[in-house]
């Protein structure tokens, strides 16, 4: 897991240790010291730590005007035994939200398990998009079976071309253009 690092050719375009409207404003991610683990696998430092014991994300671009982030993750999410969503939505989420993003592009290749609670976090965090999204890119259908098995799904979109998709040939932009497409075709029926 230490190989696996974020995406990192958006970094001349946007960092957001650098954006100061980011919960993410001034973390120092080490270039040669790998100090964080999942378990007992060390991982990239490139990584940003949240609060989360077995989730690290890192928040690859934010459009303010757009009004959308792209969040990559790796790890396991684990809503059951350390309420990861609760700790994402408040550390995480609402700050951004805050600031006028209300799309939401998650990337979650790199996420190994996910272990369901109950829904209310997600709901709430639906219930204040007004008119936005959470979209799921790339996630293991192990972990969006379990999503579906605890009616997470029902507040995130996924499936399909959302499954399998080559985004990191794509500028920030483009990908949001591409993927707005497929959520709004989806939303308008």
């Amino acid at each position: 897991m230490h190989s696996l690092e974020p995406h990192y050719l958006w970094r001349h375009i946007y960092l957001a240790s650098q954006d100061s409207l980011s919960p993410f404003y001034g973390y120092q991610n080490s270039e040669v010291y790998f100090t964080d683990k999942i378990y007992d696998h060390i991982i990239h430092p490139q990584w940003d730590f949240f609060g989360a014991e077995t989730l690290f994300v890192k928040q690859l671009f934010t459009d303010y005007e757009e009004g959308f982030t792209v969040l990559e993750f790796i790890g396991e999410w684990n809503d059951l035994l350390h309420n990861d969503i609760m700790v994402l939505k408040r550390d995480i989420l609402e700050p951004i939200m805050w600031k006028g993003v209300n799309k939401f592009i998650l990337i979650g290749e790199n996420i190994l398990n996910f272990h369901a609670s109950d829904t209310e976090y997600y709901e709430e965090w639906q219930e204040e998009l007004d008119e936005g999204w959470v979209c799921l890119i790339n996630f293991r259908e192990h972990v969006l079976q379990e999503m579906t098995d605890y009616n997470v799904d029902q507040y995130l979109i996924s499936g399909g071309e959302l499954d399998d998709l080559d985004w990191q040939k794509w500028s920030p932009k483009k990908m949001y253009s591409e993927i707005k497409k497929l959520v709004e075709r989806r939303l308008s029926f």
